[in-house]
């Protein structure tokens, strides 16, 4: 999400479908924005994966640990609020370079902490949540540029590159593990490849008007927070967030307690599920461009309620996996097809990504207690019902995407 939000006003910017030299800056660009969607997952997947072993180094029970984690969630939470404002004053470029200096800080602060300090791990997950936030708004906000300047759906396609930079973090989390390489320095290691190779990558960034768009946000920021297609947009990628969220957390456990399944075979579950969402956002960009975000997004829920209700419902263990690659394929596209269509308006695009994001995140806050709460009641496998009505309920919020993606694109240029 890198980009800046004038990029649209700048001279170096070509008409739609236009073959002039825009196209090696685009290109640079693109390679930089897959890069810090790559990085972002990478950095959270090395992290959540020595979590264990952070747990274990620092003795702590359950509920030591779940509110030691919760210091991530939070530092993002609250930086997602002011990242609007931040990333229009600055630029993604710049927004993207510090963001990624300061994650990288937070990581080996976590890392160090996990060899006896709780506080201090504590202090650097939230250096780390808070460095997430805004260097998620600002490579949204540089992708929908990218959009913009190639004429072309793929915002997909950079959030499934966050999905594949998390597997690949997970991978050498796991092979570190293996080789026991201490937590301080498997975390020391990761955070000095991203605070080199990322802020260099910015250099690629498409050009920022950022004192325009400063004095032009600071005086519609809570403006922002009014705006009705704004809100619809944020309560949609909420309820796919929740879907998102509930089967990374959830579904593992209900296909073992509700179908009885082996532990590997939940596991497995899980990475099917995983793979169905990050295939979806690579091969969805062509259906967007044929036939509009707004169809393709009522499609991706219809889809993904079916998906949950075989899943929930199904009485094989087979039968419901095809509702979980349903489920999977329905719930990817939403949540970037939703963050795009907040930035369509470059002048103001940072602004609403950063509503857009707040509202949305929200979901993987309330979505675990909520569902743990029904859990407690119905079972883990029943309680995912629920996320076939948030979806529904997300349904009814398709109607604030546009039915052209392009000409919106083509609109908010002019």
């Amino acid at each position: 999400m890198t980009g800046s939000p004038m990029d649209a006003h700048t001279p170096m910017l070509p008409a739609a479908g236009s073959t002039g030299t825009g196209r090696g800056p685009a290109r640079a660009a693109t390679a930089a924005v897959y890069l810090a969607f790559i990085s972002s997952g990478f950095t959270f997947a090395t992290w959540a994966s020595r979590i264990p072993d952070v747990k274990s180094q620092l003795h702590l029970n359950p509920k030591q640990l779940g509110l030691l984690l919760l210091a991530l969630p939070v530092g993002s939470i609250a930086s997602l609020l002011a990242a609007g404002t931040v990333v229009a004053h600055l630029g993604p470029r710049r927004v993207v370079a510090i963001a990624s200096l300061t994650g990288a800080a937070g990581l080996c602060l976590a890392g160090t902490g996990a060899h006896g300090t709780a506080v201090l791990t504590t202090a650097g997950l939230v250096l780390l949540g808070l460095s997430t936030g805004v260097w998620d708004v600002a490579m949204n906000v540089e992708a929908a540029a990218v959009e913009q300047r190639t004429d072309a759906s793929i915002m997909s396609r950079f959030h499934a590159s966050l999905s594949v930079g998390t597997v690949f973090g997970a991978a050498f989390a796991a092979a570190c593990t293996a080789l026991h390489v201490p937590v301080v320095a498997h975390l020391a290691v990761v955070a000095v490849l991203i605070a080199v190779t990322v802020p260099l990558s910015t250099r690629g960034y498409l050009a920022t008007d950022t004192q325009r768009t400063a004095h032009h946000t600071t005086r519609n920021t809570l403006r922002a927070w009014t705006e009705p297609r704004t809100l619809a947009l944020g309560l949609f990628v909420l309820t796919m967030a929740f879907s998102e969220g509930t089967g990374n957390d959830w579904l593992a456990s209900a296909m073992i307690e509700g179908h009885h399944t082996s532990v590997a075979a939940g596991s497995l579950t899980f990475a099917t599920f995983v793979a169905a969402m990050t295939l979806g956002r690579w091969f969805g960009p062509p259906l967007v461009n044929r036939h509009g975000p707004r169809l393709v997004t009522r499609a991706s829920a219809a889809l993904a309620m079916l998906g949950l209700g075989i899943t929930v419902f199904g009485p094989h263990q087979i039968l419901a996996l095809i509702g979980v690659i349903a489920w999977g394929l329905g719930t990817a596209m939403g949540f970037p097809l939703g963050i795009s269509a907040a930035a369509d308006d470059p002048d103001r695009a940072a602004i609403r990504v950063s509503v857009v994001s707040s509202i949305g995140y929200t979901a993987f806050l309330a979505g675990p207690p909520l569902l743990g709460f029904f859990a407690n009641h119905v079972g883990i496998l029943r309680s995912l019902s629920i996320t076939m009505g948030v979806v529904a309920i997300g349904l009814l919020f398709s109607a604030s995407f546009r039915r052209d993606g392009k000409a919106a694109a083509t609109k908010a240029s002019h």
